[in-house]
């Protein structure tokens, strides 16, 4: 059912073009799903109650869009390439249910392609009035688009094409009204010069950050999304007190119970530590799984705090506070002339800036984060290729003349910042490489059995066991929270546990997140939304479909399918999946890993989800 849309009167910028819809009701509708498309500057919106009814939001319809809309076999920087951006069921009712999901095609895997991402933009979309965007085709000229409510404006972007995404978010917050529960997404040069690890940022801390959403968005020249909220969620009079009652469940579960505590008190870096001292992590290029204690200690989470923490804050209606932000004080005049600049930090950033590339201050990961942020580099792909790069250089695979002049030495961070600029401008076929990412690189240059990626998307930094590689090498999105193995092989310290029995418990895992992701909640919030506590969620809202937990439990398997089928679809071969060599050689903390075994743990993998 499409709405009825007209078009507003000129504006004198013959490139400001408005579509405004017609009788729309006050009280969100999930099921609105706004079509947009960028080649020919017009809009529509459909009710897609088929999708939202069964998939419940989020991931699960994101992945039934995709494949209604992704062209089997496209080219992912190519203007049919769609971008979906979803919402969930308890979007805007429930704490840390703070998340958007964007699917799109991957131009670093040319597969699946999905990311989420806090901050403001899941209650902004959905207070806005949708449940889900599409945005199609390619624009002629740079644009962005304004989304206020049901108000949706196509804008000349040429003015702030090329402009970092830190100083573009400075700008639109100037220029586009909805200050408050509004959500600005937007790309740094990276997504305009098509690195395919290029993210979105959001309200400048959280990121769109894996597979290359800010390459999609620029080859599609879109700058950016502004998307304001002018609309309520109400909940139907004879379940209010039930809503009420699940909320304060959850709400004292979030707040009053250790489940998150620990994101609030160190984030995620948090676990560095420990990580480090069990020797599950990646150092130098995985030179070593157990760095120096004294590094070690050095970019801990307590350090980072101790020394740099200026605050934390949260994505909108979660109060947790995981996002932690560093104050970096640097001289850059003589006569005590300072500046001061606020950087997120994270446990991964961390790892992928300070471990990976041999840095010993926190100060020199902010420096590198800094710089990453603001170009718009997914900064875990970011780290692992320049460290792939720093030991090519070192093995003399890669010389002075591929990188320009840059020297690539463990621990140097001017190099390190220097070489980032590059893999945006591109001067040397070889940034153009590093630019494709570490498998692409690898691939022309040599050195691949050092070259860390999974399915062509570059390793997080858990080194643990059999289980977080098998998470990352089949997880429908390569990435450590696909299942979270990394804490399944922690939790299997010296126990035997048959392989087949590892493959079964990250299946299940990875099933009911899509559950979580559909919702949709933050997955550090899966201690808090049990099965149990998600029934209630969901069925405190007076929804027509009353859920259980086996529903719930076979709609986290049916998705999970969805998303396998539709890799299977783009060209996704497990029997074909390269095994870096450099992951066999280094101990774990469950000893030493096995080829035949990884094959063996691919197998079973495939041929459960085949079944």
């Amino acid at each position: 059912m499409r709405s009825t849309l007209s078009p507003h009167a000129p504006s004198k910028n013959p490139l400001f073009i408005h579509y405004k819809c017609k009788s729309i009701t006050m009280n969100v509708e999930l099921s609105r799903v706004l079509y947009i498309d960028l080649s020919k500057k017009s809009i529509s919106i459909e009710d897609r109650s088929d999708l939202f009814d069964a998939y419940i939001g989020g991931t699960g319809v994101a992945i039934k869009l995709l494949a209604e809309e992704c062209p089997e076999g496209v080219d992912p920087l190519s203007g049919a390439n769609p971008i979906i951006l979803a919402v969930g069921t308890i979007s805007a009712l429930y704490p840390a249910a703070s998340k958007t999901v964007a699917m799109f095609k991957s131009p670093l895997t040319s597969n699946l392609g999905e990311s989420h991402c806090g901050g403001r933009s899941a209650i902004a979309i959905r207070l806005a009035g949708y449940g889900a965007i599409v945005i199609r085709g390619k624009s002629d000229i740079p644009v962005y688009l304004a989304i206020h409510g049901d108000d949706v404006r196509f804008k000349d972007a040429s003015s702030i094409w090329g402009v970092d995404s830190e100083t573009v978010g400075r700008i639109l917050r100037e220029v586009e009204p909805g200050a408050g529960m509004r959500t600005i997404i937007r790309i740094g040069r990276a997504g305009e010069r098509l690195v395919r690890y290029a993210c979105a940022v959001s309200e400048t801390y959280r990121h769109f950050g894996r597979l290359g959403l800010g390459a999609v968005m620029g080859a599609k020249r879109l700058k950016a999304l502004v998307i304001s909220a002018d609309k309520s969620v109400e909940i139907p009079g004879d379940t209010r007190k039930a809503y009420k009652s699940v909320y304060d469940e959850i709400q004292d579960l979030v707040v009053k119970t250790d489940a998150m505590e620990k994101y609030h008190d160190l984030g995620t870096s948090g676990k560095i530590y420990s990580l480090a001292k069990l020797g599950g992590m990646t150092y130098k290029n995985l030179e070593s799984g157990s760095p120096p204690d004294e590094l070690a200690r050095e970019l801990s989470g307590e350090n980072f705090a101790e020394k740099l923490l200026a605050r934390r804050v949260s994505c909108a209606h979660c109060p947790v506070g995981c996002i932690h932000l560093a104050s970096l004080r640097e001289l850059y005049e003589p006569g005590y002339y300072f500046k001061t600049t606020t950087i997120p930090y994270d446990n991964e950033p961390i790892y992928a800036t300070g471990f990976m590339l041999g840095m010993n201050k926190p100060e020199d990961c902010l420096r590198l984060i800094d710089v990453i942020d603001r170009i718009g580099m997914d900064v875990i792909s970011t780290g692992v290729i320049l460290a792939w790069a720093t030991e090519a250089y070192a093995r003399g695979l890669i010389t002075d003349e591929h990188t320009d002049g840059v020297e690539l030495r463990w621990g140097d961070v001017h190099g390190y910042c220097e070489a980032i600029k590059r893999i945006v401008s591109m001067p040397t076929d070889f940034y153009r490489a590093l630019a494709r990412g570490v498998e692409y690189a690898s691939g022309v240059y040599g050195g691949q059995d050092y070259a860390l990626a999974f399915g062509g998307n570059e390793m997080p930094e858990y080194h643990t066991g059999i289980a977080c590689y098998v998470n990352n090498l089949v997880g429908a999105r390569h990435s450590h929270l696909d299942s979270a193995g990394y804490d399944l092989d922690q939790k299997l310290i010296g126990k035997k546990v048959s392989i087949e029995d590892i493959v079964s418990s990250l299946l299940s895992e990875e099933e009911w997140r899509q559950v979580l992701s559909s919702l949709v909640v933050c997955f550090f919030a899966r201690k808090v939304y049990s099965p149990e506590v998600t029934v209630k969620a969901l069925n405190a809202l007076g929804l027509e479909r009353k859920w259980t937990e086996e529903d719930l439990k076979a709609l986290g398997r049916e998705i999970h399918r969805a998303k396998m089928n539709f890799k299977f679809r783009e060209g996704f071969d497990i029997a074909k999946l390269r095994i870096p060599k450099r992951i066999l050689e280094v101990p774990t903390p469950n000893g030493m890993l096995k080829e035949e075994d990884l094959r063996h743990a691919l197998a079973i993998y495939e041929e459960k989800i085949r079944s």
